[in-house]
């Protein structure tokens, strides 16, 4: 499972032999959390890097009215916030949506990764500045697009940053969140993410069946919710290889 990770990080950089056995010794023990479980919490103090390598895990805040608004959604391969340990403490939580493996992984050894294995370093780096660069779109999502094309454009988005690890298969994955997660995250009602997936059922531009979401004309998708991947940064895998086809430069966007 930890070849997501490698498979994530070589979508930024290549790496070497020494590379991949440097990261796979980053992982001698795995965790198996349920769904539903907080990894750490608003207030704790942050002592290890948590590293999921399959399942889905979220970063959120509770409001004092009980409101939980969802700020990022980790998939295989992701760290949750990679220098966490400069925080004194946590000013968000971190939980799994799904079933998740994770691995916690100990501030002396990300150190030691970063000073031995300078491609590893520059891969990494590039994930911190992906994370924040998926943090702005998310602002463009909840500030400037319709309900509708916000939820598209999550679905597009996953669907690149999953199959960069591989867990894409002929345009679906596996999908765990409920509408309550979408509304969570897109500042929505769950009874307007539900009108809004019917509508794209409606349009044919998706399946969603059995917690599995097929995106059944990518292009179509894309196009509707004005989806330009330039953010994500992929520049090692075949979105990234298409960054500058005639759709990507005509104005599309965000």
């Amino acid at each position: 499972m930890q070849d997501a990770l490698i498979r994530k990080l070589e979508s930024f950089e290549e790496l070497t032999d020494a590379d991949r056995a440097a990261l796979r010794a980053l992982v001698p023990r795995v965790r198996q959390v349920r769904a539903h479980t907080d990894l750490i919490q608003e207030g704790d103090i942050p002592e290890r890097v948590h590293l999921i390598l399959d399942g889905y895990a979220c970063r959120y805040k509770i409001l004092p009215d009980g409101q939980r608004q969802i700020m990022a959604y980790f998939v295989p391969g992701d760290f949750c916030d990679l220098n966490v340990f400069i925080l004194d403490q946590m000013d968000h939580t971190i939980g799994t949506i799904s079933p998740c493996q994770v691995v916690e992984i100990s501030r002396q050894a990300i150190d030691e990764l970063m000073a031995q294995y300078p491609q590893v370093t520059r891969a990494l780096l590039w994930c911190a500045l992906v994370d924040e660069a998926v943090l702005r779109e998310w602002l463009v999502n909840i500030g400037s697009r319709q309900a509708d094309q916000r939820i598209a454009h999550l679905f597009c988005e996953l669907l690149l940053r999953l199959e960069a690890v591989g867990r894409v298969n002929e345009n679906s994955y596996t999908f765990p969140f409920t509408q309550t997660d979408i509304a969570d995250t897109m500042g929505l009602s769950d009874v307007h993410v539900s009108r809004t997936l019917r509508e794209l059922r409606r349009l044919e531009l998706i399946t969603l069946k059995r917690r599995v979401l097929t995106i059944l004309d990518v292009e179509q998708l894309k196009a509707y919710c004005g989806f330009n991947p330039n953010y994500l940064h992929l520049k090692n895998t075949r979105w990234g290889a298409r960054r500058q086809v005639p759709w990507l430069t005509s104005g599309h966007g965000a």
